[in-house]
């Protein structure tokens, strides 16, 4: 199979477990305990139906719209995750050119293995950070005024991974990082060839936002959720969020937003957005998936706030039924992950291609000139 051969988010899946080491491809794949929530984000597309409209005239399809302040060409954008280098020498590179070639935004994390200053420099394109509270406040401001520095258009902080959730394929797979030669994992390594020689002979493995910092997860050997539970501040609270929203002054989000008490709170501390998101389905096994809770939010807060759903989404339908139901635009993280893993640069821009060719082709067949005119005359639920 070849990145020309891969239709949808299986086929890219299925690839990028050809190429990847075992535990390298069950990290990007897994979610916590019994995998309950990470398989309900995207059954739940499948509870409701879209109603299309025919003979709409819509020979021209706008699928732009506006997140964080920022255009994108359609809307459904690159959700920032971690340690892109893992998965393919190329890492947050690629992720931030094949965002920028395709006209949407990418999102880079505290725990990128490409720094901050590096993508300011690589890429015109929107920028959105994600930031983790850590136990060493001082290392979070410095993340904060970095990004201001390299001219990030947005901010978001992740408020559902203040411990690790308990993801067994990565026990069971002797996950690490960096990754280690165990028993376990050694035959895989070996028979994944391409990918061991990029790893050992390419660009060192290393936190590159915090490596100056912290030598946790970088040149010792650490589980990630190790690093997560020792620096991460499980005591992080409503104030500490809002001294972030105050200190950054641009377009913010609290991403893993999932009940209408708690987006109203985001209003409240001065957020421009929110990301509904279960941090797909990688912390509180059993939760609610993300479009489940969207038509309850959108009720209560969609007029104050941009409200993003993150999590499941797999195809251009999943897409039309979130914004249906008032999302404003769409992240995926795991989509685009096994499209690096599968072809670097060009397998992210092909997997991008794909979903908006179908987006674009899905509003044609709704019979939907624009996103505005996707509401919730266009969605109903099944009795």
């Amino acid at each position: 199979m070849s990145i020309d051969k891969c239709y949808n988010f299986d086929d890219f899946r299925k690839l990028a477990k050809k190429k990847l080491p075992s535990p390298i491809f069950h990290y990007i794949d897994g979610g916590s305990d019994d995998e309950t929530t990470l398989r309900r984000n995207t059954e739940s597309f499948n509870d409701c139906d879209l109603i299309p409209n025919v003979l709409a005239g819509v020979g021209n399809i706008d699928l732009s719209t506006t997140v964080f302040g920022k255009k994108i060409n359609f809307p459904l954008f690159l959700g920032a995750t971690s340690m892109n280098r893992l998965y393919h020498h190329e890492g947050e590179r690629a992720t931030a050119k094949a965002a920028e070639k395709m006209g949407t935004m990418f999102g880079t994390s505290t725990m990128a293995t490409t720094s901050i200053e590096e993508i300011g420099n690589l890429t015109k394109g929107p920028k959105l950070f994600q930031l983790y509270i850590h136990k060493d406040r001082g290392l979070t401001d410095n993340l904060i005024e970095r990004c201001e520095q390299a001219n990030f258009d947005a901010m978001c902080l992740t408020v559902d991974t203040v411990v690790a959730g308990n993801r067994e394929r990565d026990h069971k797979s002797g996950f690490s990082t960096p990754p280690r030669l165990t028993l376990k994992s050694l035959l895989s390594f070996a028979l994944h060839p391409e990918w061991s020689l990029n790893y050992l002979f390419r660009e060192k493995f290393k936190l590159a936002n915090i490596v100056h910092m912290t030598d946790k997860g970088s040149s010792i050997d650490r589980s990630v959720m190790g690093y997560i539970n020792e620096q991460f501040d499980p005591s992080m609270n409503w104030k500490d969020a809002e001294y972030c929203v105050k200190k950054w002054k641009k377009p913010f989000a609290l991403k893993g937003v999932m009940s209408v008490e708690d987006a109203k709170r985001a209003i409240d501390i001065g957020c421009s957005a929110i990301m509904i998101s279960n941090h797909g389905g990688r912390q509180l096994d059993g939760s609610r998936a993300p479009f489940d809770q969207l038509a309850d939010i959108v009720d209560a807060v969609g007029d104050k706030i941009e409200v993003i759903l993150d999590g499941g989404v797999k195809r251009g339908t999943h897409v039309l039924k979130a914004l249906a139901l008032g999302a404003k635009a769409c992240s995926f993280g795991k989509g685009y992950l096994f499209a690096l893993a599968a072809g670097g640069q060009k397998g992210i821009e092909a997997i991008l291609q794909k979903m908006h060719d179908e987006i674009k082709r899905d509003m044609i067949l709704m019979g939907c000139k624009n996103v505005k005119e996707l509401n919730k005359s266009k969605i109903i639920y099944r009795k």
